[in-house]
């Protein structure tokens, strides 16, 4: 009998979790802006995986001949001043920019997390210097301080990748900190307390998972950030170097031809807005569909 009930439990916890599985998704695409940018980052990434594949030419292939070309059939966004076509750079630029989010994103995201989860959960003077440690950092504009170690270090991709993720771990840090102060004194880690499990297990197993949320939502709009940021410091010409393929070093070379080749800007540029703006909308879906304070209505408002 009681073997049955527990099963009995155990089945209606998987079906209520369904359920809310399901109202969260029905929640998440009730809202057209939610949709749209979940297009756009599906498109970018599909951009990004078959691009190479895809591209009609070369992106370093070079012909004089057909140099500020506008676009056509044969050259659907142009071609630069070498000759080169526009499509294709900007599909390899697409798989190079978001795989340099995906990275810098992720050294942020252990970094932090790991620094926010050891000051919320050991307390005292650990807490203090690493909450002191995260103001300093907070304390400069986050691509002032990026400029300034990429002019440090010297201009490359790779430079920029490490000054990116040294500027934004403070955010996940003071995130993840926040989330862990108010769950460990919550009834369940206090019973795995009185049970004697170690504080490293229950850091892991218990406090961790309920910062899972807050996190994928940072990271989703960070995202968008680090590729904003990736451009710009690539447009001063801290980042990629010509040849590469890398949308703010052809936003760079644009725009000196405004007048005569518009294309050459207007199409990196747009790729920047359209991908920062596809981050941020898909973040603030997941915002509100993984917010546990947060009862998104599923009717439509009128």
């Amino acid at each position: 009998m009681i073997g049955c009930f527990e099963a009995l439990v155990a089945g209606l916890r998987r079906r209520y979790r369904a359920v809310r599985t399901s109202r969260a998704t029905a929640a998440f695409f009730a809202n057209p802006l939610n949709v749209v940018g979940l297009v756009i980052v599906a498109t970018l990434t599909i951009a990004a995986v078959f691009g190479p594949v895809v591209a009609p030419t070369d992106p370093s292939s070079q012909e004089l001949a057909n140099r500020l070309q506008p676009p056509t059939l044969a050259h659907p966004m142009g071609t630069d001043q070498l000759g080169r076509d526009v499509f294709s750079r900007l599909l390899y630029g697409a798989r190079l920019s978001l795989g340099i989010a995906v990275a810098v994103t992720a050294i942020r995201l252990v970094l932090g997390t790991a620094i926010g989860l050891l000051a919320g959960y050991a307390g005292g003077l650990i807490d203090e210097l690493l909450m002191r440690l995260v103001d300093v950092q907070l304390a400069f504009p986050g691509l002032v301080l990026a400029l300034v170690v990429a002019g440090i270090l010297g201009p490359s991709l790779r430079n920029v990748m490490l000054a990116l993720a040294v500027v934004g771990w403070a955010s996940y840090a003071r995130l993840v900190r926040s989330s862990v102060l108010s769950t460990k004194e919550r009834e369940f880690v206090q019973a795995a307390r009185l049970m004697g499990v170690s504080r490293h297990r229950i850091a892991i197993r218990h406090l961790l998972p309920n910062t899972i949320g807050p996190i994928i939502v940072l990271a989703t709009m960070n995202l968008g950030t680090v590729i904003l940021g990736t451009a710009g410091l690539s447009f001063i010409g801290l980042g990629a170097q010509p040849p590469t393929p890398e949308w703010g070093t052809m936003l760079s070379t644009g725009r000196h031809h405004l007048r005569g080749a518009w294309w050459l800007a207007n199409a990196p540029g747009a790729a920047i807005m359209l991908t920062v703006l596809g981050f941020n909308l898909l973040g603030d879906g997941l915002r509100d569909v993984l917010d546990p304070n947060h009862d998104t209505p599923l009717e439509k408002p009128t």
